[in-house]
């Protein structure tokens, strides 16, 4: 058979376009390198992986002091298009950590193979924001030609200024690690601890060797999984696997040097730097302001209270942290003419205004919930980051932290509640006491509301009070609602009840910003389209606060949980029965009873009107995984009452 002119070029037509599809798919896999699809394929999930994460640790005795050199390589292949964002790069420094160098460069693979491209321009820059300052800077740059399937690999040294602050050593990350790899040569002379965290399901292999008068410390791990980012996480360093290296002593000149041994050379560090402050006498008109805060106060707890509320109001919280200016409070002197000053200036002050008053304030070092670690298991100045003040009145010790707004004495700060406080009591004499954590119904949110059905709408009155964090957390949002239309606004949405279309009609507070007083909220409301009416008969959910909801977490989380306190909310509604309508069926009463939370909703008829009752108290701070799924399945049991509803018959 003989093919036409036109056939013929018709398939070759067909076969150009053939072969064309044949080779798309070679040339599209060619642009990336088997390196990058050998990753791809084992990370699908995940943006990009470590192919090395190596550190490496110097620590020497010279002229009888310790030399710190800490040298980082990184090398990371990019598996989707966020290296258009991973092209940024900033590494930290400050007074403490002295970066010395740092090369960066980037890889394109093109043409079957990958083309580098070295980073030469780097902007320093200071970190400062409007609340804090301290000497903390930036080194930051761009990789150039960063695109999916590109590499970098950044190295670096930095000089660490004093051997209290070695660094700790992570292991894992929200990206994969094939290989991490720590190694710290130390001189014999040094003697370490190294404390570990969250490395028991990891196999972290050490080894440690003398070799010419040096010790020489390695761990190494291969094929790191990348832990999940999830929200609300109490603190990485709880989470991810690392170890502190802590150097508790050297000899040098035939003398041994405790350094961190134990929490007794933290303090002496600690008590070196604050032993000099307030030699000078008082400034007059603090001395002046102190007998006008106390004079007509009549107990010790009430002079107290008078100076460290006006400490609240009165001092601007503005972090400073300079070098060691970091751990050195300023004059309160200072302090009182300024009228601003970080958590230690705040400290320094409030414990001169104590004095004058006759009264023994102690400074305090104390680490908030984000930090994981107890004095005793890390005595590095790691363990804690903030300064308050102790004082003990007939055998009870109240924690004062004048950076704090609308606290009351008898409450610390809730961030630093069930925490350990290292209190000063003399050069050499300390305590180590814990912060009580508030029982959940000193964080009370309480509400009595009637309700009438008016169409399909419903109008409403409620008086709320509001006590402990509640309260101070309200105080501190409302300090910014300065207008009669942003009150209302807020508490609208603060308030709401039902469904998303409440809206408060006449608000009025009172005890507005008391430090000792509940704070009160009378308002009335309308929520429209809430009542269902089906022929002659009305259906009513009375569950329009559904608090507890907010404390599931998902199914699938892996990591813990945390609350910023316990708290108790206790709700009761009456809801009036309409003319010529009766009760056709009420809920029956329900309640849950666990280790994490107690809940209790009930039903009563009375006197023509149908009285709900509902109290949730949640009584933890912290949530493991494991806890959260028993939480949740309870949780679940508690929102499906929700769905109850009552109906209402016309007579």
């Amino acid at each position: 058979m003989e093919i036409s002119m036109n056939q013929k070029a018709k398939f070759s037509l067909f076969f150009s376009a053939f072969i064309l599809l044949l080779l798309i798919p070679i040339n599209l896999k060619a642009q990336y390198s088997p390196e990058f699809e050998l990753n791809k394929s084992r990370y699908p999930e995940s943006n990009k992986v470590r192919l090395l994460d190596e550190v490496s640790i110097s620590v020497k005795l010279k002229n009888n002091a310790i030399e710190i050199q800490q040298s980082f390589v990184e090398e990371d292949l990019f598996l989707d298009e966020s290296a258009t964002y991973g092209s940024k790069k900033a590494l930290s420094f400050s007074s403490f950590f002295e970066l010395q160098s740092v090369e960066a460069t980037s890889y394109e693979f093109k043409n079957g193979k990958y083309n580098s491209y070295k980073v030469e321009n780097f902007v320093e820059k200071d970190e400062l924001d409007d609340a804090f300052h301290d000497d903390s800077k930036s080194l930051n740059f761009i990789y150039p030609n960063l695109s999916i399937g590109g590499k970098t690999k950044l190295s670096y040294t930095e000089i660490v200024k004093n051997p209290r602050f070695l660094s700790p050593i992570y292991f894992g990350d929200f990206f994969p690690i094939q290989h991490k790899k720590v190694t710290l040569t130390a001189d014999k002379n040094i003697k370490f601890r190294f404390q570990e965290f969250n490395t028991e399901n990891y196999d972290l292999i050490f080894s440690q060797e003398e070799k010419r008068g040096d010790i020489i410390y390695t761990w190494e791990l291969k094929n790191i999984n990348k832990l999940k980012y999830e929200s609300n996480i109490p603190s990485y360093a709880r989470l991810l696997p690392h170890i502190v290296p802590i150097i508790t002593s050297y000899t040098s000149a035939g003398k041994t040097v405790n350094l961190l041994n134990d929490v007794s050379d933290l303090y002496g560090w600690y008590y070196s730097m604050v032993k000099d402050i307030n030699k000078e006498a008082s400034d007059t008109d603090l001395v002046a302001l102190v007998n006008t805060l106390t004079k007509d106060q009549k107990t010790d707890i009430d002079k107290v209270k008078a100076i460290y509320y006006w400490t609240q109001k009165n001092i601007k919280y503005i972090a400073f942290e300079y070098a060691l200016g970091g751990f050195i409070p300023r004059e309160a002197n200072d302090v009182f003419k300024k009228k601003y000053g970080d958590c230690k200036d705040n400290s320094s002050l409030l414990y001169e205004m104590l004095k004058i008053a006759g009264l023994e304030g102690k400074l305090t070092w104390i680490g908030t919930r984000t930090i994981p670690y107890s004095y005793n298991d890390v005595p590095t100045p790691i363990v804690d980051n903030h300064m308050i003040l102790s004082i003990n009145i007939d055998g009870q010790t109240y924690f004062l932290d004048a950076t704090g707004r609308y606290l009351p004495l008898e409450m610390p700060s809730s961030f630093i509640q069930g925490k350990e406080a290292l209190i000063s009591k003399s050069e050499t004499d300390f305590e180590i006491k814990t912060v009580p954590v508030m029982a959940p119904k000193t964080n009370m949110f309480k509400e009595r509301t009637t309700l009438q059905l008016k169409g399909n709408e419903i109008v409403g009155k409620t008086q709320t009070e509001i006590s402990g964090y509640f309260k101070i957390d309200f105080f501190n949002q409302l300090e910014s609602e300065n207008t009669a239309v942003k009150i209302k606004e807020y508490y609208t949405s603060k308030l709401r009840k039902g469904n998303n279309k409440f809206l408060i009609d006449e608000v009025t507070e009172t005890n507005k910003y008391d430090y000792d007083k509940n704070l009160n909220i009378d308002y009335t409301f309308k929520i429209s389209d809430y009542a269902k009416k089906l022929n002659d008969e009305i259906y009513f959910n009375l569950n329009l606060n559904q608090d507890i909801s907010l404390f599931k977490s998902e199914d699938d989380r892996q990591n813990d949980t945390e609350a910023k306190y316990k708290s108790y909310y206790d709700y009761e509604t009456v809801l009036e029965i309409p003319e010529n309508y009766v009760v056709d069926y009420i809920p029956e009463n329900f309640s849950v009873h666990n280790d994490y939370f107690d809940c209790a909703i009930s039903y009563i008829t009375s006197n023509n009107t149908i009285i709900y009752k509902h109290q949730l108290e949640m009584k933890f701070l912290n949530l493991k995984p494991e806890q959260q799924k028993e939480v949740n399945k309870a949780i679940k049991a508690v929102e499906k009452n929700f769905k109850e509803i009552v109906v209402l018959k016309k007579r």
